[in-house]
């Protein structure tokens, strides 16, 4: 069979690009029973610090301040919910946290009250995947390539635990999502509206922590740079992005000018990290040249995307290739998009992974710089974590499809679609030993 015979085959295998609402709604609501599921589970997360997020903002009830001192924040016991002696090492802005603290109810010495910030965890993530399903949708993506799209999402590894915790971390993934939806319709119809949400999604982002901050502001700054290149904003569209841009960095600046950094190194934050590295064993060991300890980053980074407390069998670290495959494809396609812009080209799938690909190398190096830094001073070795790059989780599969229109074969065609829609399942499944 020729080339273009199997082409023809698989067009009219292939589902309309209309099949996928029924399809996002589906995979949406799954999304969500998974999570409502796992929000029920009575114990206290500390994989993703649940009792320091959930003590910061009973604090805030406590005290009636929406700006507390770092300092002077305790830790929840984690089985009465009383306040301990212990201080809170937490030093992100508290406008996640005094959000919560304003329409949730009592958290102090009311333990079943977390389930309700949960959901309230799993509706700000729930939104985000939505606004992700919806830029498929917006893309009239063909099946295969919305599947290829929308599984690497809905499965990442750990975003249905996170989504069912009390984190920051979800309300910086609803916020790059809506800055990545934003700037793809922007990029698409160049209304205002778009930059509106890229720009709305950009605050709440940057509002919940600093990686948010970065992310986003790099994506939609750079994304805006190449659209006025090409003549396609205008003052009020510069003005109003700077203003937002301003007004996310905000927080940070008051951290500078109250800590003098804007990521405060209070003592108990500062003492977790020495006193970890000293039960670890790290702190009386050599410190890494900095090509060693970005090789050991970069392993770790890879390892924690299926992250487990049990040991790893080799299956179980041969289903990493399936990440380490989608970031190979990633970057095939973030280099064929940047081609493309480059020749004057400018499909709203290469303004977007172009932009989100310089965002997240730059917000990469930095983490690596400020890790390294805490490494010298404390011997500190786990600050490799994937999840700080949620907010802008859909370009690696974006830029993904953007390999798969480079490829003429059918045959290759499928088969890498087959890769980027199935591995994060096989990932999911057998990437960790069973319990």
């Amino acid at each position: 069979m020729t080339n273009s015979a199997i082409a023809a085959a698989a067009r009219a295998w292939t589902p309309p690009a209309s099949a996928n609402l029924p399809a996002a709604l589906v995979v949406l609501v799954l999304f969500v029973l998974a999570c409502v599921g796992s929000a029920s589970r009575p114990n206290v997360t500390s994989g993703f610090d649940e009792p320091a997020h959930a003590s910061y903002v009973a604090y805030i009830q406590h005290s009636g301040d929406y700006w507390p001192a770092l300092e002077k924040m305790s830790l929840l016991d984690p089985r009465t919910f009383q306040f301990t002696g212990a201080a809170n090492y937490l030093n992100h802005p508290p406008l996640y946290y005094a959000l919560l603290a304003a329409i949730g109810p009592k958290l102090e010495g009311r333990p079943q009250a977390l389930r309700t910030y949960r959901l309230i965890d799993v509706a700000l993530v729930a939104l985000g995947v939505a606004a992700l399903l919806a830029l498929g949708l917006k893309a009239q993506l063909p099946w295969p390539e919305f599947y290829a799209y929308a599984m690497p999402l809905v499965w990442i590894p750990i975003l249905v635990q996170l989504a069912a915790a009390v984190s920051n971390d979800d309300l910086a993934f609803l916020g790059g999502a809506l800055a990545t939806l934003g700037v793809w319709q922007m990029a698409a119809t160049g209304r205002g509206v778009w930059l509106a949400c890229a720009l709305v999604g950009t605050v709440a982002a940057a509002w919940a922590k600093l990686t948010g901050l970065l992310l986003t502001t790099v994506m939609v700054g750079a994304a805006l740079a190449y659209l006025a290149h090409r003549g396609r904003v205008g003052w009020i569209w510069a003005l109003a992005a700077v203003a937002a841009f301003a007004l996310a960095a905000a927080p940070y600046v008051v951290y500078l000018l109250q800590y003098g950094s804007p990521t405060p190194e209070t003592p108990a934050q500062l003492a977790l990290l020495q006193d970890g590295a000293r039960a670890a064993g790290w702190s009386a060991l050599p410190r890494k040249s900095f090509p060693v300890y970005l090789a050991s980053f970069v392993t770790a980074f890879i390892a924690d995307w299926m992250p487990t407390l049990g040991t790893r069998s080799p299956f179980n670290y041969a289903m990493l290739a399936f990440p380490v495959a989608a970031l190979a494809c990633a970057c095939g396609g973030a280099a064929l998009s940047l081609h493309r812009l480059w020749r004057g080209g400018e499909a709203p799938r290469d303004v977007v992974v172009v932009a989100g690909a310089v965002a997240l190398a730059a917000t990469f190096a930095i983490h690596i710089s400020y890790s390294y830094g805490r490494h010298l001073a404390t011997g500190w070795m786990l600050d490799a974590y994937p999840r700080y790059y949620l907010p802008l989780a859909a370009i690696v599969p974006l830029a993904g499809l953007s390999l798969v229109a480079a490829i003429d074969a059918p045959r290759w065609r499928a088969a890498v679609l087959a890769l980027l829609a199935s591995g994060p399942i096989l990932l999911r499944i057998f990437g960790a030993p069973f319990s």
